[in-house]
């Protein structure tokens, strides 16, 4: 019998999609004959996307469905992404930063009978990246600042007890550059005060303590899928939710303020006419801060990948470490404590005052070889001119935070550093120090 109009069409929309599939896969077998590393010439990057025609065919295949909000794919990573990490659910979203105002904006939310309210206190490090730390102000929470301690970047458990007050209600806390904090300590804590609690992942994704995933601590675990982060959507990020009871606020908060769950009956009881479409029930006052459909296809195949890229970004930190013991004299090198488990997020070094040369003397020579560097985010974030007006209280004079401002940096150690460029990068750390010995 004659095809139909229609099935031809289909066989036709086959043969070309399978074309670009064809042609994905012979660009990338290109680029991998064409990958030969050329020092100096080639810059070496303190992270990046690692992807193949794997990622880029998913992508293009949702692209060609027409279809761009979150749907199937999306509702598949958020499942897997619960799975792997060991939460109830998760919510995908359109960046790390998104997630971090997502988490503080739900704690805020009036559908939580003991919500944050403005003049509460937060705890969180001064020595944090900006969208942790902005949500805090952003709803008109007081932030409580804590130092970090020299060679983990964290905060010093300790001195949660004198960070305590009457206004405190909740804990921000980032684990810097991978690094797992003392959760023992924390979770001690926040449970002795009934404290709401939001893990910044953003840098550990693969991180774990006491062998539980960083991330299923706290009422909430954020991540970044930024394209420096352990996996990447090229954008987006996620909110773990502990407590199912917090996913549809997370969720309305996300998609424009509508209703997206089951709320309480008495919330919207007598606002609207019965059976209004929830499509424009608004039930939070939110923002949108969805990804894109083709985002989340790239992601779960990106998820495959997740082990190997520990391994690998484990092998780098490792060998590096070796290399500098032999320069102790010159850095505070990094530490983990006992029980961590850290997929690092880069190498981070800080010059001692007894050091001979300065930070920016090594970091010139760095990129003069075209070795990318970066400064550890904000150091003492207060310090920087956006925070002049920040009503905030602070624990001691934050003395390593500021050390951290002028002294510290890290370099890369994530999966696109194979080991000609780790073997560059050592010579020519090699020479710049040996020059000091």
């Amino acid at each position: 019998m004659e095809k139909t109009l229609q099935g031809k069409v289909l066989d036709e929309e086959r043969t070309i999609r399978d074309r670009i599939r064809k042609n994905v896969s012979d660009f990338f077998e290109l680029k991998r004959r064409d990958s030969k590393f050329t020092p100096i010439k080639d810059r070496i990057r303190y992270s990046g996307p690692v992807y193949d025609e794997k990622e880029v065919t998913q992508m293009m295949e949702r692209i060609l469905d027409g279809w761009f909000g979150v749907s199937s794919y999306s509702d598949e990573f958020e499942k897997n992404f619960s799975k792997i990490f060991g939460v109830s659910s998760s919510v995908l979203t359109n960046s790390g930063s998104s997630a971090n105002l997502l988490a503080v904006s739900a704690l805020c939310s009036n559908q939580v009978p003991n919500r944050l309210k403005p003049g509460d206190e937060v705890i969180t490090p001064a020595c944090t990246f900006s969208t942790t730390f902005n949500p805090i102000v952003q709803n008109s929470l007081t932030p409580v600042l804590l130092d970090v301690q020299p060679g983990t970047y964290n905060i010093n458990p300790e001195q949660l007890r004198e960070a305590f007050s009457r206004k405190t209600r909740a804990i921000m806390l980032p684990h810097t550059l991978g690094n797992p904090n003392d959760m023992d300590a924390v979770m001690d804590f926040v449970k002795e005060h009934d404290l709401f609690l939001v893990e910044d992942v953003a840098d550990a994704l693969g991180s774990s303590f006491g062998g539980k995933k960083l991330g299923s601590f706290g009422n909430f675990g954020t991540f970044s899928f930024y394209a420096s982060h352990q996996i990447t959507l090229g954008e987006g990020g996620a909110v773990a939710v502990r407590d199912k009871r917090f996913e549809p606020i997370i969720r309305s908060l996300r998609n424009w303020g509508r209703g997206e769950g089951p709320f309480d009956d008495d919330w919207t009881k007598g606002t609207i006419i019965e059976g209004y479409d929830n499509r424009y029930l608004y039930v939070t006052i939110g923002y949108n801060l969805k990804p894109l459909e083709f985002q989340a296809a790239m992601g779960l195949e990106q998820l495959k990948r997740i082990d190997g890229f520990i391994k690998i970004r484990k092998k780098n930190f490792n060998a590096l470490l070796e290399f500098f013991s032999s320069y102790e004299d010159q850095f505070i090198l990094p530490e983990s404590l006992p029980k961590a488990d850290p997929c690092w997020f880069g190498f981070p070094l800080t010059l001692k005052k007894e050091a001979k040369f300065k930070r920016k003397d090594f970091l010139d020579w760095l990129e003069k070889h075209n070795i990318e560097t970066r400064l550890l985010f904000a150091g003492n974030i207060i310090r920087h001119p956006a925070y002049r007006e920040v009503v905030y209280r602070k624990v001691g004079n934050l003395e390593n935070s500021d050390y951290n401002l002028k002294n510290s940096f890290f370099i890369g150690v994530y999966p696109g550093i194979d080991s000609e460029r780790l073997n560059f990068m050592v010579d020519t750390l090699k020479k710049f120090l040996d020059k000091f010995n």
